[in-house]
């Protein structure tokens, strides 16, 4: 059997629902067409990841690690231009 991906705009819509009660459990699977555990951990996760949310200032590790490999992609690029003139120069 094929495994179905969910997206996050789906998993959040379900965890809402589940988040506000007005469903059972049970009914919430029935109606997603999920298994029950799916659920619960689905708004698990979501409940521990929730402050993130208000976060500000920070950058999530991923963010920091991108600028830190464009700022070292900007770099190699700057002394290949230097390594190219120096090169010429010297002909």
């Amino acid at each position: 059997m094929k495994r179905r991906k969910f997206s996050s705009k789906f998993k959040t819509k379900v965890v809402i629902d589940a988040l506000s009660g007005r469903y059972t459990l049970s009914q919430m699977a029935e109606k997603h067409q999920l298994h029950p555990n799916q659920i619960s951990q689905w708004k698990h996760q979501f409940l521990q990841n929730a402050e993130s949310v208000f976060d500000k200032g920070t950058k999530s590790p991923k963010d920091k690690a991108d600028e830190e490999k464009d700022k070292l992609l900007k770099t190699i690029g700057q002394l290949k231009v230097e390594v190219d003139f120096l090169k010429d120069a010297l002909r």
